[in-house]
């Protein structure tokens, strides 16, 4: 019953949730050779793919800052992370997360889709739901590169500065055990953040080119499987 594991509940949730939107259906697709998915699912999963990982972008993000709070100012920690603040960041970070992916859902909705109806990916992931528009998608990818950079770029800035001042901090300590242990609490949030913002940055916010597309599937395999299995042996 601490603000770290409160947060860390949360990410399990996410991580669980994340998994099970996608992998189903890969294991379907991989034992049946009628590949198929209707439209409404296909918008169900791409909903809840993108919702999912921006909120777990800013459960990241609040992770950092609980860290921050209790390695540069501990003795005001109980004060500053009540469960009232807690709860704010939390409900905070669903909220921005699932209005993000909605508004997403409503441009991809409005779009005209023909052609060979084939999505190029392990699942509806939205750049390749895109390709298969008709229509100009280049709002849909405006929104994409802004939300992005307000999920991904803006949170990573955020972290950056509370992991510089969490080193300052730490290389201040005297004790070679204190320092030890101060750095300790923040590794594996520092893993986690790496591989997550890492994979994201590289299939969201690199130009776009045909030797891309096919590393964007490992990629995205491996954010929404792989991430989601590291998590708590990483936090363990």
């Amino acid at each position: 019953h601490t603000p770290m594991y409160f947060f860390l509940s949360h990410l399990a949730i996410i991580d669980m949730s994340y998994a099970s939107n996608n992998v189903p259906k890969m294991l379907a697709n991989l034992v049946n050779q009628k590949r198929t998915i209707s439209f409404a699912p296909c918008i169900v999963q791409t909903f809840l793919y993108l919702g999912l990982a921006a909120t777990e972008c800013l459960i990241l993000v609040a992770m950092s800052y609980d860290r921050f709070v209790a390695i540069c100012h501990p003795l005001q920690y109980t004060v500053i992370m009540s469960w009232r603040a807690c709860t704010a960041l939390v409900i905070t970070s669903w909220s921005c997360g699932f209005v993000l992916a909605l508004i997403h859902a409503i441009l991809l909705v409005r779009l005209l889709f023909c052609g060979p109806l084939e999505i190029n990916h392990l699942f509806c992931e939205i750049l390749s739901v895109l390709k298969l528009a008709c229509v100009d998608t280049w709002i849909n990818k405006v929104v994409i590169f802004s939300a992005s950079v307000f999920v991904l770029v803006g949170p990573l800035c955020l972290m950056l500065v509370s992991y510089i001042r969490i080193l300052w901090a730490i290389l201040n300590i005297q004790s070679k055990e204190g320092r030890k242990k101060a750095f300790s609490t923040c590794s594996s949030h520092l893993c986690v953040v790496g591989l997550f913002f890492g994979i994201a940055m590289v299939v969201y916010m690199v130009p776009e080119s045909s030797q891309r597309e096919e590393k964007e599937k490992i990629l995205s395999l491996f954010h929404s499987l792989f991430n989601p299995m590291l998590n708590p042996l990483i936090y363990s």
